[in-house]
């Protein structure tokens, strides 16, 4: 998940919450929330927060500073800054917002420190797909960069991840999707089953797939194994033979017309979707959402052959110390108590402490979002809008059939300098 913003000085802002501010106090279960020290109150403390634009929003440090009287700066900015500003910059920051794929990039440098999970309140309530990479018991792990697998270390000051659940967080969960592709229902004019659909001749000059290689590559992969071109090792982790057959494969389609453009920002996929310039799409649950509240057709939809995931957390700065370090400790323990998890919810992304978010949505939006049942009354937006009628159904159905059919994470594979280069060659093609 990513997105293209300019750095912007205090608090970031996205197009489709331009008013979630102002709405913020209205959400389901909007009281202070009760049991957090007011210490900051009177020893102002100022957390220096960037990452991608999904979740740096205005209302979570509003409601944070009215909470716990810390001030968060945000920043916004896409994946592949993100990863570069976490190891150039280390002192720019003190929360790294960021995703897991990134963090195999990020954690060997040094830049962040493990967190202590016996300082973590709701550390019990982080569903096990961040602990053990199983949603239920049964669950097949994925392939790609599964949380889990740069979730932990052994001690402070390793570099290498460690290979089950220890004392050691290399972050916080936070926010996290199955991702699949978006379509346009009224314009495809067939029924959509699989990501070979998207290859498609009929969908000439009308498709189009996200411009971020490392996640790109996977939805091109996913592509790829529906089409019957080819059977991945591990399609996270190519080798270069399987790297080039999936480029070349890719430089073919585009040179042949296929696709219409290739996106790397989440308003750009909602113009292309909205305008009916592409049909068919790699996209997001909440710029589906976008594009549904415009009142035009548009359905996330579900795939046989799984879907694409990716998550984020919250890292702390290796410099941290002090009471900065336990205003992070305390920001984070507010984070997981369920307010902004609600808020997450409420956009399409997912908590990682659903049991906590739970008690602020009512019954009716946690059936919606998250039990795959029929809305009673209308699905309303954090900002206010009205996003689904009563009556809907959200695509995919609920959590456990959507989390419960991922395929593969977004990953940092092996082979990634030489996969960047390739891809950039496909898209300079």
């Amino acid at each position: 998940m990513t997105e293209t913003k300019k750095p912007t000085k205090g608090i970031s802002r996205r197009t489709l919450l331009k008013t979630a501010s102002a709405a913020a106090g209205l959400a389901a279960g909007s009281g202070a929330i009760t049991g957090f020290p007011t210490i900051w109150a009177q020893n102002p403390i100022t957390l220096r927060q960037f990452g991608t634009g999904v979740s740096n929003l205005n209302a979570i440090a509003e409601k944070c500073k009215a909470d716990l009287g810390i001030t968060l700066e945000m920043t916004a900015t896409d994946s592949d800054a993100a990863a570069q500003r976490a190891v150039t910059q280390p002192n720019s920051y003190d929360i790294a917002d960021i995703e897991y794929w990134i963090l195999k990039k990020v954690y060997p440098a040094g830049v962040i420190q493990p967190m202590d999970t016996t300082k973590l309140k709701y550390y019990d309530k982080i569903v096990p797909l961040f602990k053990n990479g199983k949603l239920k018991p049964d669950s097949v792990i994925a392939q790609g960069t599964a949380p889990h697998t740069v979730g932990y270390v052994a001690k402070p000051g390793d570099k290498t991840f460690a290979k089950e659940e220890t004392k050691w967080f290399t972050m916080v969960p936070t926010i996290y999707n199955a991702d699949t592709l978006g379509i346009r229902p009224d314009l495809v004019g067939r029924e959509i089953s699989t990501w070979a659909d998207i290859m498609d001749p009929k969908f000439k000059g009308k498709a189009s797939i996200l411009n971020i290689p490392s996640i790109g590559i996977m939805d091109a992969a996913m592509i790829m194994e529906a089409m019957g071109n080819i059977k991945y090792v591990d399609k996270g982790n190519m080798t270069k033979a399987e790297i080039d057959k999936t480029i070349d494969f890719l430089i073919k389609a585009k040179q042949a017309g296929q696709f219409r453009a290739f996106w790397k920002s989440f308003d750009e996929s909602v113009n292309l979707m909205a305008s009916g310039e592409v049909v068919i799409q790699s996209m997001w649950s909440p710029a589906v959402a976008a594009v549904r509240s415009k009142g035009i057709a548009c359905k996330y939809q579900p795939l046989k052959e799984g879907y694409r995931s990716w998550g984020g957390g919250l890292g702390l700065a290796a410099h941290l110390s002090g009471a900065k370090l336990d205003a992070a400790y305390e920001y984070i323990n507010w984070y997981t108590s369920g307010w902004v998890g609600a808020y997450l919810n409420r956009q399409g992304y997912y908590s990682a402490a659903m049991e906590t978010a739970k008690a602020h949505m009512s019954a009716d939006e946690w059936g919606y979002w998250i039990e795959g049942k029929a809305a009673k009354g209308d699905i309303v937006a954090p900002d206010g809008k009205i996003m689904e009628k009563a009556g809907a159904v959200r695509d995919g159905g609920s959590f456990e059939e959507r989390m419960g059919h991922v395929a593969c994470w977004n990953s940092v594979m092996d082979e990634d300098r030489y996969m960047v280069r390739r891809w950039n060659e496909f898209i300079a093609a």
